[in-house]
């Protein structure tokens, strides 16, 4: 029988876990022995207790000679061995590749998971953690906004509600764009991908297109403009760059909340906001970047508040502080991944599958 280790994540300010308790029961049905390194969900909010009773087995030390290792971020090259499938949100670089290459190691990234493949989306981590991340955005924005986000009407006066701008409307995006409607914000996204911003007004929200119109509706004008391979936007060039820089800062000053979440893959993030148009921003804004590069001043994984008065947060991993909800839907993307490659208890790795072909990085299908 093929055994699956759930790790304790390594990272200092990582809570997720890559697998929960209610599905151990689904990975024993699949013909795998589940063993849970002691601790691993404590920090999600999933004791050891919980994963026995679902007929796990705990073991200390971590589940070093199992067959196939689920994790959430890299897990370090001293606790591979060769032959493993290590299945996890590895975001490859040239450098972690040689590691995995020289542990002997299979490893399958759920971040590489197309998403133009309806097949897939069952096993899509970063289309998941994303709109987890999208929704802790507008919630971190309105609980570090020292006004109100909806409209109020009091016996004082009339609130006006916050005004929030995301930039980029993507997974992330949309979810930060949904949920600060719902707080009561008024809310505006851009993209330059025109059927991004056709999901922004399906939303009920402003959009803002590249000409630096804002409107309650996406006109459908320069369909193709910034859409590039898989759906994602095309990396601009640095003319291009420049002059959408110079129209957002004219908006970016009318906003109380500026939520950043533009990614190209493969590249660094665009940067959006200039420094100069932050400083044009009123004392007790509050910019949160998603991407950690979208805005000149931003300093990744820190909070600081500017000379100007303006809160800038470096948000580079809001999944990891909903734990529980992130590692649940995660862990479901884990077991998706796994009833594909699995077949009758054994692992059926090939080659010819899109799916393996686009998410194993090293050994195996790669």
């Amino acid at each position: 029988m093929l055994s699956i280790g759930i790790v304790k994540e390594s990272g200092a300010e990582e809570r997720r876990v890559a697998i929960t308790p209610d599905l151990v029961p689904r990975l024993r049905a699949a013909g795998l022995g589940v063993l849970v390194e002691a601790g691993a969900g404590d920090a999600a909010g999933f004791p050891d207790s919980a994963y026995s009773g679902a007929g796990a087995r705990i073991v200390a030390g971590g589940p070093a000679g199992a067959d196939i290792l689920a994790c959430v971020d890299r897990p370090p090259a001293g606790r591979l061995k060769a032959g493993q499938l290590v299945v996890g949100l590895l975001h490859p670089d040239p450098a972690y590749l040689a590691e995995l290459a020289a542990a002997g190691v299979t490893a399958a990234s759920l971040d590489r998971v197309p998403r133009t493949l309806s097949a897939a989306q069952p096993m899509d981590a970063r289309t998941s953690q994303e709109n987890v991340a999208g929704y802790r955005a507008a919630i971190l924005a309105a609980y570090t906004y020292g006004r109100f986000f909806p409209l109020l009407v009091t016996a004082a006066g009339t609130v006006r509600p916050a005004r929030v701008l995301v930039l980029g409307a993507g997974i992330a995006g949309l979810s930060a764009i949904g949920t600060a409607r719902r707080l009561g914000a008024v809310v505006t996204g851009y993209d330059i991908r025109p059927e991004a911003r056709a999901e922004v007004a399906s939303l009920g929200a402003n959009v803002l297109d590249p000409h630096g119109r804002s409107t309650g509706r996406h006109t459908g004008e320069g369909a193709g403009e910034g859409t590039g391979e898989g759906g994602y936007a095309r990396a601009l060039a640095e003319d291009e760059q420049q002059a959408e820089r110079d129209e957002l800062a004219r908006h970016v000053a009318g906003h109380d909340i500026v939520i950043t979440t533009a990614l190209v893959p493969g590249r660094r993030p665009p940067l959006l906001v200039a420094e100069a148009a932050v400083k044009d921003m009123r004392p007790g804004s509050v910019i949160i970047d998603l991407a950690g590069g979208n805005v000149e001043v931003t300093r990744p994984g820190q909070t600081y508040v500017t000379g100007d008065g303006v809160t800038v947060i470096g948000a580079t991993n809001l999944p990891a502080t909903m734990p529980a909800a992130a590692s649940e839907v995660y862990a479901r993307n884990v077991c998706a991944f796994l009833d594909h490659v699995l077949r009758d208890g054994e692992l059926a790795l090939d080659p010819a599958d899109e799916i393996q072909r686009a998410v194993i990085v090293t050994g195996g299908a790669a």
